[in-house]
């Protein structure tokens, strides 16, 4: 198996279990789901000029579209860590914080610049509500990518 494909396979598996974890965390603590998903595909439709549609419609495609902003996201980190790792054999605790990394500036970054968050201004708890699930997809992912060799 080549070292895109275990990339797509590790960022698959990474996104599971970073799903897994946010769920699990809005069990916990019963807090509602995050509305950054849905509202970077408002602004993102806005500077590319893409209708949504109206009303009811709109919502449920943004509604659709925010978690594959993340999937989108997973899979992507899981690749650039295949084109980085290559054939290298990283040492797990290093990939999974690579991997972490990774997938934490790819769904950010993009949510900062377009004006809906700030991490600067994070609280601890914002920080471990984020770091933790990402923690899980570098850990999951890593450990994908390791035994697909």
């Amino acid at each position: 198996m080549d070292r895109l494909t275990r990339g797509l396979a590790a960022g698959a598996a990474g996104t599971t279990a970073l799903n897994m974890v946010t769920y699990m965390d809005m069990v916990v603590r019963g807090r509602p789901p995050s509305s950054t998903p849905e509202r970077s595909v408002e602004r993102l439709a806005g500077v590319v000029g893409v209708d949504l549609g109206e009303g009811e419609q709109a919502e449920n495609r943004k509604s659709g579209l925010g978690p594959l902003l993340g999937f989108g996201t997973g899979l992507g980190a899981g690749l650039l860590y295949g084109l980085l790792a290559g054939r290298r054999r990283v040492p797990r605790p290093v990939g999974a914080v690579v991997l972490m990394g990774l997938a934490m500036l790819g769904s950010s970054a993009p949510m900062a610049v377009l004006g809906l968050t700030d991490p600067r201004q994070w609280t601890a708890s914002e920080w471990a509500a984020d770091v933790v699930p990402h923690l899980a997809y570098g850990a999951v992912a890593v450990g994908v990518y390791d035994a697909l060799r």
